[in-house]
């Protein structure tokens, strides 16, 4: 008895220790059902270039247009006619004083290009949205049920990513991103992870990203965390940021409670995906490349839909050769 006392007073004094790396939010409120869409001419060029790996600056001198001045015409020198046409013109009186001015009042100042282009980029993100998928899968040699849901809500320039998988009866996984939404993308703040009522954090601050065991490595330019990066690459690939096409790729670091690494996601391919309510839908295929010294054997493939708003509509989670998680999207709610 005294032994059992013992470790629950361990096991609260460990779960009271833990703080929460996350700020509350308000759960939205959808109002409508997406259907899929012809999908908007996408921008040749994105409006905001993304530094995701560092690249030798370029240089501009390089794309400057040479302006020649046009060469004078062929008839008789410019100088002669002036001087023609001086001594045609009859002679004028002499200038009136001039007049002192009232000075007029100045026009308002338009917004700042800087204030625009912040609220533009703002625009360019989806309304509040829910993702709701069937699950299915397996893990060893039993199959596997459930339904997961991705998340996406804008407050202002603050954002919150929640993914939440249930499986069956026996497990869970919250994964929730929040930050700040800038012209350059998304720029975590916070992530956690909980897998089993057991929570794992990330602190993002300006130069530095904090991960478990109290370590402290530099923060690369660009990085995004595993729930973030479902909505950074939808809108990267909606903007034109990034291509979606086949045989292109798209790199960004990852940061996890284990570290800090540099992902690269090939597009495979384009298929048809088949779902019960939303029909047939036309999706690119991203893999990941292995990555060096991984620090485990799960990876998450997507298939990214044009006609839904480049939203991730499935995504298939593979944890080695023994199991895997398949989500296929059954309906999406927007506000």
């Amino acid at each position: 008895m005294a032994a059992l006392h013992a470790f629950t007073l361990d096991w609260l004094a460990r779960e009271l220790r833990y703080s929460t790396v996350l700020r509350p939010t308000v759960e939205p409120m959808f109002t409508r059902l997406l259907k899929p869409q012809v999908p908007p001419a996408v921008p040749v060029a994105a409006a905001a270039p993304r530094p995701v790996v560092a690249k030798p600056a370029r240089d501009k001198g390089a794309f400057a247009a040479t302006v020649k001045p046009p060469a004078p015409a062929a008839s008789e020198p410019v100088v002669e006619q002036v001087e023609q046409v001086a001594e045609a013109r009859p002679q004028q009186p002499p200038p009136a004083p001039p007049v002192e001015e009232t000075a007029a009042p100045e026009a308002p100042a338009s917004a700042p290009a800087s204030v625009t282009s912040d609220a533009q980029a703002l625009d360019s993100w989806p309304a509040d949205t829910r993702l709701s998928y069937a699950l299915s899968g397996r893990f060893r040699s039993g199959e596997l049920y459930g339904d997961a849901r991705v998340q996406w809500q804008r407050d202002g320039s603050s954002y919150q990513v929640r993914v939440a998988v249930d499986v069956t009866v026996w497990a869970s996984l919250v994964l929730t991103s929040q930050g700040e939404v800038t012209p350059a993308g998304l720029a975590p703040r916070a992530y956690e992870e909980v897998r089993n009522g057991k929570p794992r954090a990330v602190r993002l601050d300006q130069s530095t990203v904090l991960i478990e065991r109290g370590r402290v490595l530099p923060r690369p330019d660009g990085v995004q965390d595993t729930a973030s990066q479902f909505v950074e690459l939808a809108h990267r690939f909606a903007t034109g940021a990034a291509p979606l096409r086949v045989g292109e790729a798209v790199s960004f670091w990852m940061a996890r409670p284990g570290g800090v690494d540099l992902w690269t996601y090939d597009v495979l391919g384009r298929e048809v995906l088949q779902t019960p309510k939303l029909g047939a839908l036309d999706a690119f295929h991203l893999k990941p490349r292995p990555i060096a010294n991984a620090r485990g054997n799960i990876t998450a493939e997507m298939w990214f839909a044009p006609g839904l708003q480049y939203l991730p509509v499935r995504i298939r989670v593979n944890m080695g050769d023994a199991a895997y998680v398949d989500l296929l999207v059954d309906q999406i709610e927007q506000r």
